[in-house]
């Protein structure tokens, strides 16, 4: 690095911090500089300088490369011992330059076993930055495995089956158990444990099905990029957000599922997008299948609540912890699943969205505790 800064002010004559891509391929070719970086960073930065879209690199940018700067909450969830060395090809002159830069990261891919794929799948859908890409996809080992998502799906799926048992019942919306110890009630309000627990009962294999799925799809994967602290923050967060929702706007009606923690991992990743937009591949159609699928499963609950529950005598199931669980994910997502090059003004705003969250649950709080 001490003979590229003595390069690099060379060709950056008005000293603005940045030099043209051009120069700083040509830098990278010389070879006093090829040799003082080793093989993995070398091919790290011409990952970087291959992109298309790239006009200049920054002085500021080639330092936190080189000094390995990396967002903690995919850190976590990479295990901590090293792998075997690995050797990478240097990029030659003769590589096109309109391949993606996440291409030449994954070179010959009929070498790569199928957890390989699947580490690199995951990496390319949940991080931005194809430096943190590729040291994902180097370093990540599935030990410890993700822990949190699997074992939360277990138990629902469980407790699903034991009241299916007991009440010797089976249907798309039910079993409701009302006299469980866990499902919440405005009644049982000063029984604390039933704002969280709740979510292991379901009203209904349709209810459970769509949470199960999600869980698996958006909450193993974000799981094994941030590991399982944020993930179970998030999903706690949106459990409470569900719980005390209900206790404020729809005070009459019972809650079960664990909606509001899916919401919560369904809009954390959408605040994901929304803030890495320009990076994310199909941001749009990624953007457009989440609201689909939200609104669907939304549409469904507010029709049985007001339907099939009501024929069937069932107690009023409440829907407004799907909405609550999605707020909490924009809020808390915002603030632990960090955009990977956040600036200044993101940094405020995440703070500014914790804080709205921590105000709602006190305010929710504070309501349960005096108004009734």
């Amino acid at each position: 690095m001490f003979i590229f800064s003595l390069y690099f002010p060379q060709y950056d004559p008005y000293r603005r911090g940045e030099i043209a891509i051009d120069d700083f391929l040509f830098l990278l070719r010389h070879p006093q500089i090829r040799a003082e970086l080793d093989p993995h960073t070398l091919t790290v930065l011409e990952i970087r300088a291959a992109d298309p879209h790239r006009t200049s690199v920054s002085y500021q940018e080639f330092i936190n490369m080189m000094t390995n700067r990396r967002s903690d909450s995919f850190r976590l969830a990479i295990a901590s011992r090293e792998q075997e060395p690995q050797v990478y090809r240097p990029l030659q002159l003769g590589d096109s330059a309109y391949l993606t830069c996440f291409q030449r990261m994954l070179g010959d891919s009929a070498y790569l076993t199928c957890f390989q794929r699947m580490v690199r799948r995951v990496a390319k859908e949940y991080l931005t930055d194809e430096m943190d890409r590729q040291f994902y996809a180097d370093r990540y080992t599935c030990f410890p495995p993700p822990m949190f998502i699997p074992l939360i799906t277990l138990l629902e799926i469980g407790c699903f089956v034991y009241y299916c048992l007991e009440s010797r019942m089976f249907t798309f919306n039910g079993p409701v158990p009302k006299d469980s110890v866990f499902i919440f009630r405005p009644d049982r309000r000063e029984q604390v444990w039933r704002f969280f627990l709740y979510m292991m009962l379901h009203a209904g294999y349709v209810h459970l099905m769509f949470n199960v799925i999600v869980q698996i799809v958006v909450g193993i994967p974000l799981e094994m990029v941030h590991g399982p602290c944020r993930v179970a923050l998030i999903y706690m967060s949106g459990i409470l957000a569900g719980s005390l929702g209900t206790s404020v706007f729809d005070m009459d009606a019972f809650l079960v599922g664990s909606s509001g923690g899916v919401y919560a991992l369904l809009a954390a990743h959408l605040a994901n997008v929304l803030l890495n937009f320009s990076h994310m591949e199909l941001g749009v159609v990624k953007l457009g299948a989440v609201l689909v699928i939200a609104s669907a499963d939304v549409g469904f609950a507010i029709w049985n609540r007001y339907t099939t529950q009501r024929e069937q005598g069932s107690p009023p199931l409440g829907y407004t912890a799907h909405l609550m669980g999605a707020l909490a994910g924009l809020t808390v997502g915002l603030a632990v699943l960090k955009n990977f090059q956040q600036k200044l003004h993101q940094q405020y705003t995440c703070w500014v969205a914790l804080a709205l969250y921590l105000g709602c649950v006190c305010f929710a709080v504070f309501w349960n505790v005096f108004y009734y």
